[in-house]
């Protein structure tokens, strides 16, 4: 049949008024599109929406888990709790460290092998193949090779050190090396990154790079004025991405530092912290305050990258507006 169902006026839904007709088609068409995507619905008010709202209702109260435990409320008094907190301060400049000196390695480590990986040589999909693994590998499994690879005595990495004639280093056990040794180990897992990368490098006409060449440009004025100026969105989407984990970092560092976070709670960072209040401590109230402060410190950079990011992102539809 070549007749659309629905402007046939036979197959028309029976009834005097095919305005009302029309409007049950279109009820139909969302209410079969709500139906699809209830089961999402569903999970996201059960274990996003609840929990969310349930963690701000225990930060307002005096909650410890135990079998007379019951809420009293309080206020904002484990906010100020939070604010007198000396380990507090420390997890949340340690987490500040850490995200200086992580975020942007990540980012400049996964583009360079994106641009690498975007040219053409031969077998250029198995070398894909090999800087994405790492990324999907278990975090534990990962943390364990690096724990024994940055053993002080053991390790591979200081064995090679000592063949190049420099001496081994405390990697886990030295305060001034451990974020440097979180550091080498996050590097790990950038093939997300560098996938995400490469998909928006494909993305770039080619005509742009025939335009610079025709001009007597080089690479550098390919790299500046052609990729760069066109990967700022990728770019940043990838740092708010890179952000939000690094605030969020915690198995890796749980796992190769403890809970404690190592010599002089050097690698102590605020999700230690808030798993420490919550599960060594069991005090789930200022364990909730902790965990809604982190989510308003990552709303807040999430804004502000977003509302500055109209200074040096660049889309390819503001050229053809203009």
């Amino acid at each position: 049949m070549t007749i659309d169902s629905y402007s046939s006026p036979r197959l028309r839904p029976p009834g005097r008024f095919p305005g009302m007709a029309r409007l049950w088609e279109t009820r139909r068409v969302w209410i079969i599109g709500y139906l699809f995507i209830l089961p999402w619905l569903i999970s996201l008010v059960i274990f996003d929406v609840i929990p969310f709202f349930t963690n701000l209702y225990l930060s307002l109260t005096d909650y410890s888990v135990g079998p007379v435990a019951s809420a009293q409320w309080v206020g904002l008094a484990k906010y100020q709790e939070m604010f007198q907190d000396q380990l507090f301060w420390k997890s949340l400049g340690n987490t500040a460290v850490y995200l200086v000196m992580s975020v942007p390695l990540i980012l400049l480590v996964a583009l360079a092998i994106a641009l690498l990986l975007s040219t053409e040589i031969r077998a250029v999909g198995l070398f894909r193949t090999l800087y994405y693994i790492p990324s999907v590998i278990p975090v534990v499994a990962g943390t364990i090779i690096f724990l024994w690879m940055l053993n002080t005595r053991f390790g591979v990495v200081n064995q090679l050190l000592l063949v190049i004639g420099l001496q081994p280093v405390r990697w886990l056990s030295s305060p001034d090396w451990v974020k440097p040794a979180m550091v080498l180990v996050s590097l790990w897992g950038f093939g997300a990154q560098m996938i995400i990368f490469l998909a928006a490098l494909q993305d770039i006409p080619e005509q742009l790079y025939e335009s610079v060449a025709i001009d007597g440009g080089g690479l550098w004025q390919r790299l500046r004025y052609v990729t760069i100026p066109l990967m700022t969105p990728t770019i940043l989407f990838n740092l708010l991405v890179g952000i939000i984990n690094g605030f969020q970092v915690f198995t890796t560092a749980y796992i190769m530092l403890g809970s404690g976070g190592g010599p002089l709670q050097s690698g102590l960072f605020y999700m230690m912290h808030i798993y420490n209040n919550a599960f060594r401590y069991f005090n789930m109230s200022y364990s909730a305050a902790l965990s809604f402060m982190l989510f308003i410190i990552i709303l807040v950079f999430t804004i502000v990258m977003l509302r500055t990011s109209n200074r040096w992102v660049f889309y390819g539809d503001e050229a053809e507006a203009a």
